[in-house]
């Protein structure tokens, strides 16, 4: 039945009304908004008699830090002794413990934080990083939300991730601005790798010191930056159609706050002044890549810093062997004498920030040479100087041999795999070459990141490459590389090995729930470098660490190893087989069966007579050249487990913690 008129028009009035209703409303929150920006554009603070005045503006600041290495807390500490002396008390907190629903009642806010993955904040700050941008975000919440309160943001991190560089602290900012806080100084952009750290740190603080006495106010402290109020003018002077626009192209571009921000950001001016060109076509700069503070958490781990970016560190196999005690697993797997090896750098620099860094990422990033660079032949005396006087050290020392300290002193081989990159060294050619006049056989760990460096690298006894996982995505959750084409670099770096002479050895590390589960993977990667050996070791634990998420869960047992290296060897066809074992290291050797099994017996030792006779000799040699037998100890599945019977077995009961770990 049709409805009558009375009921049609009845329901004409309704619609009506209510077409009224949301007209009237969206014509209220519209003139609610031009009212907002015109307000905000009038509300510019001014310096009045009460807001600029020293008791006005020495109003106890709050000082937040989130830390990552300990970098950030250093430096937070440092302000607060400095607003201390300064009468102004401000006990540098935790970001983490503070509670982000109390930032409308406070003055002045100071904040220090790195930047953590892929410009996030780092894990200490994230729950006020998210409460600031969905509060941001959240237009209930109103662009006046913070306008009482003060700030000023210094960011840690280094200028080799490119657009990340300070992400973090920038957003910080952006999310302040935006819910109304003054911000009353400029982003300080501190560098951990370009030396410039403390500089700006103490520059930035002076000024912190002097917005907090009073003595520079706002206006004057950000110099043509979008900073407060001051950003609205010009920018939103009237409302018209073109502001939302840009905010909606803002919102539209996904995280902009993490990476938009610091990419649009005016590169900072370097201090280093280019001295002269390299050969690897970066530059001789006047900046030491060992800053004073990196250079004081490095010692604090045993690091003995040689000139401005190498360094040297005694083993704890060198101590072990010359207590009679037994070696490492290169003393098993290729006869080095474990009390006679230097372990050393000449680049503490890494392109790398591995979850499992045993340095715990104190040491610098770098995707090129651009630091001052040292005289390779000071940098090895000295390390051997170094070295000298750590074994000399151990004199004295319960159960150290005379002979073995007494030999020890002269050390016959040089793990440059201490710490870093050491194939970025410039100069590492010539290096390698006053080793080797010296009779020091040469062990070189690269991390896959610089192929053209491995192809024009000198023969050395033994090179290795780090291949830490086996898929794109899975290396790139390990490593956390520096480059944006790491992966292309990676198999590049995998095929340089194919034409090398001499040894070359796949040196893999597994990690349990990152990377053991791609051994299909693996398999395929042998079939680009096709290297002699495979090194197949466990993660090992080294302490507690805020920069990896790795705890006792993520280490494998040596049965684990084991069964990895099994199923590995029979997907290589034949090619390669188990030859040795190092039960202490949680360590397996793959071999090839073609070119180091003779007669049934392997021979992956190397005489290192015979190796300084050919390399000396100039002339072009091979692996097969300096080969040794393996002792019968040594070969996988021996009763001795890998551990030489002329040492004594020394254990003891360890008690772990449960964080970082090793590779």
């Amino acid at each position: 039945m049709p409805p009558s008129p009375a009921a049609a028009a009845a329901s004409g009035t309704s619609h009506l009304a209510l077409l009224l209703l949301l007209s009237s409303s969206s014509l209220f929150f519209l003139y609610k908004s031009i009212a907002l920006r015109r307000l905000r554009r009038t509300l510019r603070p001014s310096p009045s008699p009460s807001s600029s005045s020293p008791a006005a503006a020495a109003a106890a600041p709050t000082l937040l830090y989130a830390s990552a290495t300990g970098t950030s807390k250093a430096l937070a500490e440092r302000l607060s002794a400095r607003l201390a002396d300064a009468g102004l008390p401000a006990r540098a907190t935790d970001a983490a413990a503070f509670d982000p629903d109390d930032l409308p009642s406070v003055p002045l806010l100071l904040l220090v934080l790195p930047t953590h993955d892929a410009g996030a904040p780092p894990p200490g700050a994230a729950f006020l990083a998210r409460w600031l941008a969905e509060t941001a975000a959240d237009f209930r919440a109103g662009a006046l939300l913070l306008s009482g309160l003060r700030f000023a943001v210094f960011g840690v991190g280094s200028r080799a991730y490119g657009d990340t560089f300070n992400a973090a602290a920038r957003s910080f900012s952006r999310w302040l601005r935006a819910l109304g806080a003054v911000e009353v100084l400029p982003v300080g952009e501190g560098d951990v790798d370009e030396g410039d750290l403390d500089d700006v740190f103490e520059e930035w603080c002076g000024r912190v010191l002097r917005v907090v006495k009073g003595e520079e106010v706002e206006d004057d402290a950000v110099d043509g930056e979008t900073n407060g109020f001051d950003g609205l003018e010009g920018e939103e002077s009237d409302y018209d159609d073109d502001d939302d626009e840009e905010e909606e192209e803002e919102v539209a571009s996904g995280e902009v706050d993490m990476e938009d921000i610091a990419g649009k950001a005016t590169a900072k001016k370097q201090n280093g002044k280019v001295e002269s060109a390299l050969p690897n076509g970066g530059q001789n700069g006047a900046r030491a890549m060992v800053t004073p503070i990196i250079r004081a958490s490095l010692e604090k781990q045993g690091y003995k810093i040689v000139g401005s970016h190498s360094g040297v560190k005694i083993c704890r196999w060198t101590k072990s062997q010359l207590r009679g005690r037994g070696g490492c697993y290169k003393h098993s797997f290729y006869g080095i004498e474990s009390h006679r090896c230097m372990e050393a750098t000449p680049s503490l620099a890494c392109a790398n920030k591995c979850v499992f860094c045993w340095r715990h990422h104190t040491n610098p990033v770098g995707k090129s040479w651009k630091w001052k660079m040292d005289d390779p032949l000071d940098i090895v005396n000295t390390a051997i100087d170094e070295h000298r006087k750590m074994v000399k050290q151990m004199k004295g020392v319960p159960g150290v041999k005379p002979e073995r300290l007494a030999e020890g002193l002269s050390p016959r081989h040089c793990a440059l795999s201490l710490v870093g990159e050491p194939i970025m060294y410039p100069e590492i050619n010539t290096l390698v070459d006053d080793l080797h006049r010296r009779h020091i056989s040469t062990f070189l760990v690269t991390n896959a990141q610089f192929p053209e460096k491995i192809k024009a690298l000198k023969p050395i006894t033994q090179l290795y490459v780090s291949v830490d996982a086996a898929t794109k995505e899975s290396l790139k959750a390990v490593d956390r590389p520096l480059f944006s084409d790491f992966w292309e670099r990676f198999l590049d770096s995998l095929k340089s090995l194919h034409d090398k002479d001499q040894r070359t050895v796949y040196r893999l590390t597994l990690v349990k729930g990152w990377n053991v589960e791609e051994i299909d993977a693996y398999a395929n990667l042998l079939k680009l470098g096709q290297p002699d050996f495979i090194e197949i070791k466990g993660v090992t634990y080294c302490g507690s660490s805020a920069t990896s998420k790795l705890t006792m869960e993520n280490v494998p047992w040596h049965a684990d190893v084991k069964e990895f290296s099994e199923v590995l060897a029979s997907k290589s066809g034949g090619i390669y087989e188990l030859a040795c074992e190092h039960v202490h290291s949680c360590c397996v050797l793959l071999a090839k069966v073609d070119k180091f099994k003779i007669n049934g017996k392997w021979h992956t030792w190397i005489d290192y007579d015979r190796f300084n006779e050919l390399v000396t000799s100039g002339k072009p040699f091979k692996s097969s050249d300096y080969m040794a037998v393996t002792p019968s100890w040594a070969v996988y599945g021996a009763d001795e487990g890998g551990f030489d019977p002329d040492q004594a077995r020394f254990k003891k009961e360890r008690r772990h913690g449960a964080a970082a770990l090793k590779g």
